[in-house]
């Protein structure tokens, strides 16, 4: 997610459940482009899908309804190591690029804890077919057009009975969305399969938190409609932007979160990398690694997660599972945190995202985001250094330097 500007906040609201198709109309509806989501749909699988939208009625509510029609009827099962390779070679911004591969890295964790196999070796059923991969790049780019840098949800209705998927009959919730569902408010909701996993997922990846309507500056609200019209019950995901910016002066809050911390002496430290990205993703605020020495002078790590209280139980959970510890310790603690956004800056040959840090409207640090000067340098074939330079000088011109002034919410 990126934009110009302090950003903006979408709240999601699931509480009548949410499918990637009702959340893209939900976007759609809200001012995103129909031309520019295919855009990038058709750069990750050219000439495969179309995408079409209408104004429908559920339950007597207006909303945008998005059909994806295929091009390609023949669908075979897909891996995460595939869609990883679609990703790396389709010409997409890189806050896109990353989006969707934390959507679909949420989905393969899940789905490799639902059937007791490795991540790389998940392969994706119903959500690997062409048109949830269109959902969850359209979705994506949709954010990022409307300048979205931070988004939360309601409680998600997840429903309730059974279907049928391509591993036969199922309950409902299906195991890959009682997986994704785990430190998130949910309810039942009513009856059939409300929440999809590719809708799970993109609430649970790109959310920051689950909570009621927050306090904002409403700018509009998107409307995106289900398959089923049923009587008495709108079928609908609703998506509300807006600002969210502090008002210049207020004081920072401290925000009540838990620290998990476990010692570990006997892992491949080769693994640690790959345990600290799938925290992050996994929702911790923050994840780091201290070398101590312990008991017989051996050597050793402490892992440590900054984790929001809703998502304590699942970090510690994915610590347990993700290294050889047999036990976490906790420990409350407060974290006052500035605000922050991106923009997005054009360098010579690619973008560098922003992150900009501000109290009350003032700018206190702008960093270029170092992943995507890496993706570029790589591109252009120069040294890191150079493209950070580059965006440095980028941000200044812009006027993204300490001490000067935001206006939350401008573009």
């Amino acid at each position: 997610m990126t934009s110009a500007g302090a950003g903006v906040h979408a709240w999601v609201d699931a509480t009548a459940g949410v499918a990637g198709d009702m959340l893209l109309g939900a976007l759609v509806d809200a001012g995103a482009p129909l031309a520019v989501l295919q855009g990038a749909v058709d750069a990750v699988i050219p000439g495969s899908i179309r995408l079409a939208s209408a104004l429908v009625t559920r339950a007597g509510m207006r909303a945008t309804k998005v059909d994806v029609h295929l091009a390609v009827r023949d669908q075979a099962q897909r891996s995460w190591r595939d869609i990883q390779a679609l990703l790396e070679r389709a010409d997409l911004a890189a806050g896109v690029r990353e989006q969707v591969r934390r959507v679909f890295r949420r989905l393969a964790e899940a789905e490799a804890r639902v059937h007791g196999l490795a991540a790389d070796e998940v392969h994706f059923h119903e959500v690997g077919s062409w048109d949830s991969i269109a959902d969850v790049v359209a979705v994506c780019a949709a954010l990022d057009f409307l300048g979205v840098t931070s988004m939360s949800c309601s409680a998600v209705a997840l429903g309730a009975g059974r279907v049928v998927t391509s591993h036969g009959h199922l309950p409902v919730p299906v195991p890959a969305v009682l997986e994704m569902a785990a430190g998130w408010r949910v309810l039942s909701g009513g009856e059939g399969e409300l929440a999809t996993p590719t809708g799970m997922a993109l609430l649970t990846a790109l959310s920051q938190e689950s909570c009621d309507l927050p306090a904002m500056s409403m700018r509009t609200v998107g409307v995106g409609a289900g398959t089923a019209d049923i009587a008495g019950r709108p079928n609908v995901v609703r998506v509300v932007l807006g600002d969210r910016g502090d008002p210049p002066g207020q004081p920072d809050e401290p925000v009540i979160m838990s620290v998990l911390e476990t010692n570990v002496d006997d892992m491949d430290p080769r693994v640690w990398p790959t345990v600290l990205s799938s925290l992050l993703a996994a929702g911790a605020a923050d994840a780091w690694l201290i070398p101590i020495i312990m008991k017989k002078g051996r050597p050793a790590h402490t892992l440590a997660v900054l984790a929001p209280v809703h998502r304590r139980d699942l970090l510690r959970r994915l610590m347990l599972e993700l290294t050889s510890t047999i036990g976490v310790r906790e420990v409350a603690a407060t974290r006052v945190a500035l605000d922050r956004f991106w923009v997005p800056l054009q360098v010579a040959g690619g973008q560098v995202r922003l992150k900009v840090a501000h109290r009350g409207g003032e700018v206190v640090h702008a960093t270029p985001e170092f992943d995507d000067a890496v993706e570029v340098a790589a591109e252009r074939s120069v040294p890191v250094r150079r493209v950070l330079e580059e965006a440095v000088a980028a941000a200044e011109r812009e006027g993204f330097v300490p001490g000067s002034q935001v206006q939350p919410g401008s573009a």
